[in-house]
């Protein structure tokens, strides 16, 4: 484990690294023995510094490494999870510089609205359902502040799991869908197939990835509130983003969100 020195150290150089689109090499690389309570506390220290010093509020949060695959590609047996933040919604009618970003991908969501506070420690899938307004279709704009997405389990979750930005649309009352056969497909703005995938990819159930961030932050004394949105993972494998393109997401019985970049 790191002192706490070394934790600010460590927050301090994500945070120049973003803010000057100037990834850094593994922090395993540069802070030996640093293990995931290490990258959680140094991923709240930016967090509460954005909260802090740039006035963002934090609206939800996001879950990564939900499938079977990206778990052993990992070496891990958990997702992990990271902060979304209002200063990351981005929104259809507006493009996205590509270029204010390291190394951007989008991911393709199932996302959840909450419309009454979650319980913590024991929270289930039938919690979830009962409290969830709306799902949504959703796209997350990830990005790496470490160098050529060379990253270990440290270095996503110190990085606010490799979060960057989301997009939502309307959505629908989860109890009018089967949550766990939702298609997803993820095209250009030519209609050509980029990416195809199903909501069960997300831990068999994305219900059951946000019942597990429920409990899992409740160690530390958060709750999942009313009004929070919660991105449990992507359905499909990320995208490479391209300037000058505009992608979408289209979920059956869902809808569609699109977004675009310059």
């Amino acid at each position: 484990m790191l002192n706490d020195r070394l934790r600010r150290e460590a927050a301090a150089l994500l945070r120049t690294a973003e803010r000057g689109r100037t990834p850094v090499r593994p922090l395993a690389e540069l802070f030996a023995g640093i293990d995931a309570e290490d990258a959680y506390e140094i991923q709240l220290l930016n967090v509460r510094r954005r909260v802090a010093e740039d006035g963002a509020r934090v609206t939800g949060h996001k879950v990564g490494l939900s499938s079977p695959v990206m778990q052993a590609m990992m070496g891990v047996d958990e997702p992990d999870y990271g902060h979304l933040l209002d200063s990351m919604e981005l929104r259809e009618d507006t493009p996205v510089r590509a270029a204010a970003y390291c190394a951007p991908r989008i991911e393709v969501e199932v996302g959840f609205v909450l419309g009454a506070d979650l319980p913590g420690e024991g929270c289930t899938e039938a919690d979830v359902l009962a409290a969830t307004e709306r799902v949504v279709p959703a796209l997350e704009l990830i990005d790496s502040r470490i160098a050529h997405w060379r990253i270990g389990i440290a270095d996503t979750i110190a990085d606010n799991a490799s979060s960057a930005g989301y997009v939502i649309g309307r959505g629908r009352d989860p109890r009018e869908l089967d949550l766990k056969g939702i298609e997803a497909r993820l095209t250009d703005g030519g209609g050509a197939l980029l990416a195809a995938g199903r909501s069960d990819a997300v831990l068999g159930d994305p219900a059951t990835a946000v019942a597990w961030l429920a409990r899992t932050v409740a160690r530390f004394g958060v709750r999942l509130r009313e009004g929070h949105l919660v991105l449990p993972g992507s359905c499909t494998r990320a995208v490479d983003v391209s300037p000058g393109r505009t992608y979408t997401a289209g979920f059956t019985g869902l809808g569609a969100v699109s977004l675009s970049f310059l």
